[in-house]
């Protein structure tokens, strides 16, 4: 898909997408240089808050594929952000607004982490009003790709409502959200983080590239894609946990439903889920870098594979000394950290997803034939709170 030319992706009606997940290894510089541009006033958006309160609690809340931001990086917060500091929550907007009093907190000083691809979708304006009416003390971050969105318009009035823009392109204008998703992963990662700068922006250097490679082995991962399967299961631990649902989504959404899906944690998946495999069904486990979770990771894999049920089942991640056995889509040696890995590790599911859409002769761009799902969600009623 990638080495194809602009004619014969627009063709396809895959043009779009096709760009934008490419174009994810620049972004995510991109991502660096704001961050970098950003961080006093980042730092001193939060001393104020620590100051004065001392630990707060951080909700990370979207719809959708920016509720799973959240979803993901919250495992590797849990252990790598200043939890003498913030106490890390992911809760979708979608809760909050049909169930406030079961999430906020009203004594409880708050920063409520908005992300959003478009800023526009309704659960996501309604949580924001929910949270200022029921929170006493509320404190927000916007970390939004449309600077002309309503949560964007609305943070550049607020003092306190720290507004983060990413990069123009990561404002998706497919269908899919990719480029948003990592954008937006990536600046929570760099923002709440406790390692240092330098470490940091090493990390970024290794996704970029780690992306670029997923760009360059796309013949490896069409020869998976031509494989005969009508079934998609995502496993994982931690962080990659999280990814398994983001992942998930997308060969939904762009296959429009013609390939079913699953996701689940590695070791939840023997809990019942694995009744989802049969011998049209692939699985993908994207493997830890942590050894001690890793081991988990490695015994599912095994496990499946033992049981000469699927067609194929697969590791996605970085070699160890306790690789799976089986078939392997193996990123160069590294100690990235998983929050970090799981942007290369979303290239690789997004890829397939793009080209499992091909293969079932869906337009990627515009997947939904129906016009039933829509790039900003349409047809809630937001009821008075």
């Amino acid at each position: 898909m990638y080495s194809k030319s602009d004619a014969e992706l627009t063709k396809m009606g895959a043009i779009i997408t096709t760009r934008e997940i490419q174009q994810q290894p620049e972004l995510w510089q991109e991502t660096w240089a704001i961050y970098q541009e950003h961080l006093s006033e980042i730092k001193d958006f939060f001393n104020r808050i620590n100051e004065k309160f001392g630990k707060t609690r951080v909700i990370f809340t979207g719809a959708g594929t920016s509720a799973f931001v959240g979803n993901t990086i919250t495992p590797y917060l849990n252990e790598h952000g200043d939890r003498s500091k913030f106490d890390f929550e992911a809760i979708d907007t979608t809760k909050i607004v049909s169930t406030p009093l079961n999430y906020l907190k009203a004594d409880q000083p708050t920063i409520l982490v908005s992300f959003a691809r478009s800023g526009n979708s309704p659960e996501s304006v309604a949580t924001v009003e929910i949270a200022e009416k029921v929170i006493e003390n509320l404190f927000q971050v916007t970390i939004t790709c449309a600077p002309d969105g309503k949560l964007a318009k609305k943070a550049e009035t607020e003092e306190d409502n720290l507004l983060l823009l990413m990069p123009a392109r990561s404002n998706d204008k497919g269908f899919a959200m990719t480029g948003s998703f990592s954008c937006m992963s990536l600046t929570s990662l760099l923002v709440f983080d406790t390692a240092t700068d330098e470490d940091k922006h090493t990390y970024v250097n290794t996704i970029s590239e780690l992306g670029k490679t997923v760009v360059s082995r796309e013949d490896e991962i069409q020869k998976i894609v031509d494989l005969d399967f009508d079934r998609i299961a995502y496993l994982g631990s931690g962080a990659l946990g999280g990814l398994t649902q983001e992942a998930a989504l997308k060969i939904l959404e762009l296959t429009a439903g013609k390939v079913a899906t699953i996701f689940d944690t590695s070791m939840g998946f023997r809990h019942g889920p694995k009744s989802f495999l049969d011998d049209k069904t692939i699985v993908f486990d994207f493997v830890s870098n942590e050894k001690y979770t890793r081991q988990y990771d490695v015994d599912i894999l095994e496990e499946i594979k033992a049981d000469e049920i699927v067609p194929s089942v697969m590791s996605v991640g970085m070699s160890q000394d306790n690789d799976f056995s089986g078939d392997k889509f193996t990123f160069a040696t590294s100690d990235l950290p998983d929050g970090y890995l799981a942007l290369a590790d979303v290239m690789f599911a997004q890829t397939i997803s793009l080209m499992t859409s091909i293969k079932v002769n869906n337009t990627p761009d515009t997947p939904s034939a129906t016009g039933t799902v829509n790039r900003v969600v349409k047809g809630v009623t937001i009821h008075e709170y």
